[in-house]
């Protein structure tokens, strides 16, 4: 996702739930938020569409987390290629690398 600055940010949401950007953007102080397209994801990731880890980033970028996702005793993210998926705890998750809990889930 990027703001209407162009900062790019990854969000990390449940798979049936989507990111209301309208209350990411007020979270965030911007004017909106809103999905990047293929090419802009990949150049600031280094991974494909489809398969964008938030791990191991080509810089490193803020990470948001729908905060009920640690609720859960696991989840599976993307690990840097289609349809490769990796087993951690939330709070794993959390010890790997920088993240903001943020609650703008949205179910589907």
């Amino acid at each position: 996702m990027e703001t209407d600055t162009k900062q790019p940010l990854i969000f990390l949401m449940h798979g049936d739930c989507e990111v209301s950007t309208k209350n990411l953007a007020r979270l965030l102080e911007v004017k909106h938020v809103e999905p990047c397209d293929e090419r802009t994801a990949e150049k600031h990731t280094g991974y494909i569409f489809g398969g964008i880890s938030p791990f191991g980033t080509r810089k490193q970028l803020p990470v948001y987390v729908e905060k009920t996702i640690f609720d859960l005793d696991k989840i599976y993210v993307n690990a840097g290629k289609r349809g490769f998926l990796v087993e951690i705890t939330p709070g794993d998750l959390e010890n790997a690398i920088p993240i903001t809990k943020v609650e703008v889930g949205i179910k589907m």
